[in-house]
């Protein structure tokens, strides 16, 4: 029975992959602030959101997946294909800026948490964070920078521990999750409702997460003794697109259910104290320690240092895919630096200037903010071409998406877009 057991997680285990990862670094320091948030200031009335955008999360994400794997190419070289060069490389120079802004963002969250653990001076241990994933980015094998990342993952179980060590009065969850016009906290605009409404919805979908999911795909595709893109092995689909599903779900659920931990256990220990303006993932964590007690304040800091670690690796690397597609550079995590010198000079680009910003005196609110509106700005237009690509005959072969799937994937899209009209339109009323 143990054996028997062990064998099904093993097997589970294998089969998880570029889906988890992908899932799990959707939960960075800055998401956290942005469930914190919600958790502080409107309780358990935001919880639809986290429900609604799960199957939109999961279709478009596998359908980047599957570009990857049925094409052997990377989302940067397909996109390049339906469209003008112009194009792409706005797209991609748009995507590179977000993410540089989001790894300063992240770095600076880290080197917080550090601090509000250990003391000193946050600076130190944001310049130390920045090199040690340079180093290990650039040093580590596709293998092995895979194996780190898997682990790093149960990073996430900290905020499991966090609701694990509250009250949480769940009846109440459901009421309010599934009647949440009934509990709009008084004084709460249009605007500020609207404003967050947008942020649940637009935080999962980044479109960081297309190009690194598929370049992985492409990378474990290339790892295959017969590896060759699938759409000239449809044989092989069954088996392979099972595989992207199990993955894809299950990272994106894994995701969901973290962020819900997060909403749920600031909603019963911030919101229910009185404190409802939480701006940063480490204010969050200081403001648990009074009132939720010294183990879950250590905890939710622990978390930010771990999602950080493994968020910022996705952020440089699919910046560093995208550019070297989009160029037709040589690209990949199992490449050594001389073999594709280009792609880890982006990664070290990236990470170097996201970490040296972080140690100036730059609000990260605002910082997130245009982090959010730029990631918005390129996704819609991502998301639009990636629907072409599934639907292309002459780069997907007999693997084109089905009805289902093409479903869900224009639903993702239409959310996408409202939620980046909903922000252009609340930030136009705020100022």
């Amino acid at each position: 029975m143990n054996t028997k057991f062990n064998g099904q997680i093993n097997g589970l285990a294998r089969r998880l992959g570029p889906g988890l990862i992908t899932g799990a670094a959707d939960d960075d320091p800055s998401g956290i602030a942005t469930y914190s948030q919600i958790g502080s200031q409107f309780r358990f009335g935001l919880v639809w959101t986290l429900l609604l955008t799960t199957p939109l999360m999961i279709g478009i994400q596998m359908l980047s997946a599957r570009i990857g794997w049925v094409t052997g190419e990377g989302l940067a070289a397909n996109i390049a294909k339906m469209c003008p060069r112009w194009l792409t490389l706005l797209l991609v120079g748009l995507l590179v800026v977000a993410n540089t802004i989001n790894i300063a963002a992240d770095i600076g969250a880290m080197g917080e948490g550090v601090r509000l653990l250990a003391g000193g001076h946050p600076a130190f241990y944001v310049l130390g964070f920045g090199v040690l994933s340079i180093v290990c980015q650039v040093s580590f094998s596709y293998e092995r920078t895979v194996r780190v990342l898997k682990w790093l993952t149960f990073g996430l179980f900290a905020y499991v521990a966090v609701i694990l060590s509250v009250s949480v009065p769940w009846r109440q969850v459901a009421i309010e999750a599934l009647t949440p016009w009934r509990f709009i906290p008084p004084g709460t605009s249009r605007n500020d409702y609207a404003s967050m409404v947008v942020a649940v919805l637009g935080t999962p979908t980044s479109a960081s997460l297309f190009f690194w999911q598929a370049s992985q795909e492409v990378e474990d595709n290339a790892r295959r003794p017969e590896a060759a893109a699938l759409r000239e092995h449809p044989e092989y689909a069954a088996e392979h697109l099972s595989r992207i599903k199990q993955d894809t779900s299950f990272g994106m659920v894994f995701s969901n259910v973290i962020a819900l931990c997060i909403v749920i256990s600031t909603a019963v220990t911030l919101n229910m104290h009185g404190i409802t303006n939480i701006q940063t993932s480490s204010q969050a964590a200081e403001a648990l320690r009074p009132v939720a007690g010294e183990f879950a304040f250590a905890i939710f800091a622990l978390g930010i240092i771990g999602t950080g670690l493994l968020a910022v690796p996705v952020l440089a690397g699919s910046a560093a895919y995208a550019v070297s597609e989009a160029f037709g550079w040589k690209a990949g995590l199992s490449r050594g630096f001389h073999e594709a010198r280009g792609f880890y000079v982006i990664i070290i680009a990236a990470t170097l200037i996201g970490t040296l910003v972080s140690t100036l005196d730059v609000d990260p609110i605002k910082a997130l903010v245009w982090s959010a509106i730029v990631n918005g700005v390129i996704s819609v237009p991502i998301m639009v071409v990636m629907m072409w690509i599934g639907q292309s005959k002459a780069l997907m072969g007999q693997l084109t998406i089905s009805p289902r799937h093409r479903f869900f994937g224009w639903a993702a899209t239409a959310v996408m877009g409202v939620a980046v009209a909903g922000l252009f339109i609340t930030s136009f009323m705020a100022t």
